[in-house]
């Protein structure tokens, strides 16, 4: 089973749009469910997909942040696959059935903002409700009564495993219901299904999958469903190196989706357990974009011995996504671990022309 032969290559890149979305969308329109079609504050459509005639509905939604892309890319990749004439395809679908929102903030996914137009955070909107989209995920979730709900997102490059070097290419969490953070019976199944999950995924990138903070917020999508007593599980799409348009993480998530659907169909999740899950290394913050050495060359007002670190602003320029290097701190580079490393005292290489011209005159106008 090839995962090439399943991914849609005119859908790439950061900046995904429901425009950019529509023609790879639309030799699905048969599985549209057009009596479960809401609009965003803009009057967007927000559609809903249904596939397979199984006992199990999983519930999966994508872009609930408009500026986390990568998940919906890796989803529509699992559409191809359940949508092609794979025999595994074709069983997976006579055992499940997918409800599938592969943008449920078209406005903010149009803009590039992690908000919707009212400026809502939809992930903090669960307890208030007070936005079309979170009430309209609501309202899918109580036609269709789903025995799991996949929430997919995407996390930020700053993100490490654990106390490792590794970047945390892919996350995950059970969330919790409550405060307390208790394992109750769904959060447990959320838990054991991560863990097959993660085995699998560790096959393809050992070492960089990560486990996500449970601290409970009952405004997020996940710990509301949770509390539903309904099994829900976080992705959190991350950082793999080199790889910023992050192509090579949607196959990953692509790779945890059917890992999922595998592990229920086959009940094989249900042989782990929480300590189990527990020994996926927590994320750490540590990671910056990158780190500048000899900018003393550019600037001599800068010492020799400093080094200067950089995290990239992701900015929406001319229908694509342009990553602007911001300056974070002067530091001696021990309390970071970095993406990229810069060296000003060599010659312009191919991979970091581009970084050269735009970081050259932010550190000739340093202040020092």
């Amino acid at each position: 089973m090839s995962y090439i032969s399943h991914k849609i290559n005119t859908v790439k890149g950061r900046y995904l749009s429901p425009i950019a979305l529509s023609d790879a969308l639309s030799r699905w329109c048969l599985f549209k469910d057009l009596t479960l079609m809401s609009h965003s504050v803009l009057g967007e459509n927000i559609e809903v997909y249904r596939l397979g005639s199984g006992k199990q509905t999983i519930l999966l939604w994508s872009q609930m942040h408009g500026n986390e892309s990568t998940t919906t890319k890796g989803l529509i990749d699992f559409m191809s696959f359940l949508l092609s004439d794979s025999k595994e395809a074709i069983a997976i679908l006579k055992q499940l059935h997918f409800v599938i929102v592969p943008i449920l903030n078209p406005d903010g996914a149009k803009a590039y903002t992690r908000v919707n137009a009212n400026l809502v955070d939809l992930n903090r909107d669960f307890k208030d409700l007070s936005q079309p989209e979170s009430q309209f995920l609501v309202h899918i979730f109580n036609r269709v009564k789903p025995h799991f709900c996949f929430n997919l997102h995407d996390q930020r490059t700053i993100f490490n495993v654990g106390n490792t070097k590794a970047p945390a290419t892919l996350s995950f969490l059970g969330p919790a219901a409550d405060k307390e953070k208790t394992v109750t019976p769904s959060r447990m199944v959320s838990m054991q299904l991560i863990v097959a999950i993660n085995n699998h995924i560790q096959s393809i990138i050992p070492g960089q999958v990560g486990r996500y903070d449970d601290h409970f917020n009952a405004n997020c999508a996940g710990d509301h469903f949770q509390s539903k007593k309904v099994p829900t599980l976080l992705f959190e799409a991350g950082h793999y190196p080199a790889d910023y348009q992050r192509e090579h993480t949607r196959r990953f998530i692509y790779e945890a989706l059917l890992a999922a659907a595998q592990s229920i169909v086959t009940k094989t999740y249900v042989k782990h357990s929480v300590s189990d899950y527990l020994l996926i290394p927590e994320n750490q913050k540590t990671y910056l974009d990158l780190r500048v050495i000899n900018a003393h060359l550019i600037n001599p007002k800068i010492s020799s011995q400093t080094s200067l670190a950089f995290q990239y602003e992701e900015v929406l320029e001319n229908g694509a996504i342009v990553f602007i290097p911001k300056i974070i701190s002067i530091e001696d580079g021990k309390e970071h671990y970095f993406h990229k490393l810069v060296d000003l005292s060599l010659p312009n290489t191919e991979g970091q022309e581009l970084v050269f011209q735009n970081i050259t005159q932010i550190i000739k106008d340093l202040r020092v």
